[in-house]
C-alpha cells in the first residue's frame, strides 16, 4: 500500500500542507497513524477521502457540510444538491446579468444604443453588489451562509430605481438620527430604541423576505463591534457611533423579547 508524507500528499493534491493540517485538526481528513518520528503518513484511503473532500469543496459546499456528508448517516445529500444546485443557478443569474450590464454599458460608451434609466441603475446596483462581495462578502457568507447572502443580492437586484432611492434616504435618516444621538450618548433611551428600529428597517430592506429575526440582528451588531472595517464605517459619523448602535440594538432586542407591564 502507497504510503505518503503531509508533503507528498500535498504536493499530490495540489493543496498546502497548512490545510492538511487544518482538515486534521477539525477531524474532517485524519492521517492513517503518525509515525515514530511524529510525521502525519496517509495511505490510500486517506487519498480518496481527500479527492472526495475537495470535490465537494469545488462544488462550493463549506467544510461543515461536507464533515457531514461524509460522515453523518443521516445527512440527507439529495437534498443538500438540490438547494446547492438552486444556489448556483442563483449566481449564474447574477453573472448573466452582470455580463449583460457590462455589454450594455460598453455599447452606450461607444455609442451603439442609449440605456434606459432602468438599465443604467441595474448596472449601478451590480456594482455595488460586486464592491460589497469584496469588501465585506468573505465575513457575511460566513456567518450567514451563501444561501442568504445571494437571496439578499438577488432581492436587491429586483429593487426599482424608487424603491433603492427610499432605501437610502432612509439610511441617510439614521445615519443623522444616530450621529444626533451621540450627543447625549444614551443607547438605552427611547432614541436608542428609535435608532435601532431604523436599523432594523434598513435591514428588512436588504435582506431576504422573512429573514430578520431579533437574534440575527444582534449577532449583526456584535459583528461591528468586533470587524475593525465595520467599526470604522460607523465611526466616521462620530466616535463611539458603532458601540452606541450595538448597545441600542442589544437594548431593543431585550425589549422587544420582554412582555410589556399593563
Amino acid at each position: 500500500m502507497p504510503e505518503y508524507t503531509i508533503n507528498e500528499l500535498a504536493r499530490l493534491a495540489g493543496v498546502s500542507t497548512r490545510t492538511l493540517r487544518y482538515y486534521d485538526q477539525i477531524n474532517l481528513l485524519k492521517p492513517a497513524f503518525v509515525n515514530p518520528s511524529g510525521y502525519r503518513i496517509y495511505g490510500s484511503a486517506e487519498v480518496d477521502l481527500l479527492h472526495t473532500i475537495l470535490l465537494y469543496k469545488e462544488l462550493g459546499f463549506e467544510l461543515n457540510q461536507i464533515k457531514a456528508i461524509i460522515y453523518d448517516p443521516e445527512f440527507d445529500l439529495e437534498e443538500a444538491l438540490w438547494s446547492h444546485l438552486e444556489l448556483l443557478n442563483q449566481k449564474r443569474l447574477q453573472t448573466e446579468k452582470l455580463i449583460q450590464n457590462v455589454r450594455l454599458t460598453l455599447q452606450s460608451l461607444k455609442g451603439e444604443i442609449t440605456m434606459t434609466d432602468q438599465e443604467k441603475f441595474q448596472a449601478f446596483i451590480q456594482e455595488k453588489i460586486s464592491e460589497n462581495e469584496k469588501k465585506f462578502g468573505k465575513e457575511a457568507r460566513a456567518k450567514y451562509g451563501d444561501q442568504a447572502v445571494d437571496e439578499a443580492n438577488a432581492q436587491l437586484l429586483k429593487r426599482s430605481y424608487e424603491e433603492y432611492r427610499n432605501g437610502e434616504e432612509l439610511n441617510k435618516a439614521f445615519f443623522a438620527k444616530l450621529q444626533e444621538a451621540l450627543k447625549t450618548n444614551n443607547p438605552y433611551s427611547p432614541e436608542g430604541l428609535e435608532i435601532a428600529q431604523m436599523h432594523a428597517k434598513w435591514l428588512a430592506f436588504y435582506w431576504p423576505k422573512d429573514y430578520y429575526s431579533l437574534e440575527k440582528h444582534v449577532g449583526l451588531a456584535q459583528m461591528y463591534l468586533a470587524d475593525e472595517r465595520f467599526k470604522a464605517f460607523y465611526d466616521q459619523i462620530g466616535e463611539g457611533a458603532t458601540k452606541y448602535l450595538h448597545d441600542a440594538i442589544c437594548y431593543y432586542a431585550e425589549r422587544q423579547k420582554t412582555p410589556k407591564s399593563l
